[in-house]
This record gives structure tokens, sequence and C-alpha cells, in this order.
């Protein structure tokens, strides 16, 4: 059984945050379901549903409860009010609480060391050989996308093409703007999972690392 949205975590609804969190669970969930399903996935994919989105629930709700106590009543909670308001004043207190509300800072673990593996993909504008396009358009097919940028070569991934979409592109900008981090040179090459998170990235024409994060991400080899 597995559990999303509302049927696994309940709280204060101000800010939508709830929301947001379950549509992440849903979108998390489905793709590794349906990989599954589809005879294309071990059980282990389905055990990261309940190690990426656990943390993140537990986190919203620690958040949560901490702003139904800013709005009880009485003399400590308006203290505690006015020094949060006065922190949010703050530039670096703002970004950092927008960026943990929003959920634009999640970073899952893909076993990958590119600064941006793990992290949600930015919408980029791309021109590709059927005109201009953006990055999330790429994922309405539901599944996995291997973009390559740059004019680089395309690995040759065999195994993989029953199950992988492999579109090559020019990024119409140098670099991509990645929420908590700024601005960084776009990649050379990455795996896109379907709920549009990073599973592997290479800033060289390089293909390490990338077998191992089709197998984890994709399936074995067929």
């Amino acid at each position: 059984m597995f559990l999303a949205g509302d049927a696994a975590h309940i709280h204060y609804p101000a800010g939508g945050q709830g929301q947001n969190l379950g549509v992440q669970d849903a979108v998390n969930l489905g793709w590794k379901l349906a990989a599954t399903l589809h005879g294309n996935a071990s059980d282990e994919l389905l055990d990261t549903y309940e190690t990426e989105r656990h943390p993140i629930a537990a986190r919203v709700l620690h958040n949560t409860r901490a702003q139904t106590a800013l709005s009880r009543s009485g003399p400590h909670t308006d203290a505690l009010r006015d020094i949060m308001s006065n922190l949010i004043d703050t530039d670096q207190v703002r970004h950092r609480l927008g960026l943990m509300i929003t959920a634009l800072d999640i970073r899952y673990d893909t076993k990958a060391d590119h600064p941006l593996a793990g992290r949600r993909v930015p919408d980029a504008d791309l021109t590709t050989k059927g005109g201009d396009t953006r990055v999330h358009t790429l994922l309405r097919s539901g599944r996995p996308v291997l973009l390559i940028l740059g004019g680089n070569d395309v690995p040759a991934i065999p195994q993989w093409h029953d199950r992988v979409d492999i579109v090559t592109a020019e990024s119409r900008t140098d670099r991509w703007t990645i929420p908590g981090i700024g601005d960084i040179p776009a990649p050379a090459a990455a795996l896109l999972r379907p709920d549009g998170y990073i599973a592997w990235a290479a800033d060289e024409p390089t293909t390490a690392g990338l077998t191992e994060a089709l197998t984890t991400w994709v399936g074995a080899p067929a």
C-alpha cells in the first residue's frame, strides 16, 4: 500500500503547501509504479518513493506546526511574531523560507556528483530540429529523457532505447538558474526522470555514471 497526499499527511492548510506536497507525491510515485508494472524496474525503485518523499512530508509538517504556533494569541506569541517579522525582513531569511515553503530547494539523493543531480530541472528554452521548445515540454510523454546539448555526440545506449526519449538540442542560454544555488553553466547532457528531477548530468561529453543512472532509474539493460 502506498499513501500520497492527504492520505499520508494532514496539516495546517495555509500557503498551499499540502496541495504542492500531494501533487509531488503523486508524480513521484506514478512513474515508478508504471515502470514496475511494465516490468522495467525492481522493487528498489518503489522503495525510493518512501526515502524521497517521507522526509519532505516530515519537513512540511514541521514548518506548518511552527506556523500554527505563530497564529496563537497571547503576549508570548506576540513577542515571537515580532521577532520572526524582523527576521523575515532579512533577504537571506526570506529567501530560505521561500525555498522551503515552495519546495524548490528539494534535492533527492540520486548518487550522482553533478550539482544538478537530484534537483528539479529548470524550464529552460531549447532549440531542436523540430523548432523551439522548453525542457518541461519534453516531459509530457511521461518517459525518462536523455537531453543532449551543445552538439555533443549521443551516447550509445541501445539497451534502453525502448524506454528513454533521446533529445538533442541547443540551450538558448548558456546558464541555467537553479533555486537555492543561482546560475550555473548548462550541462552537456542530462538524464531527466519523468517527474522532472535530474538523475544524472555531465558538463563534458562523457558517459561516466550514465549506465548506473539508467539502471537505477530506468531499469536493467534489455
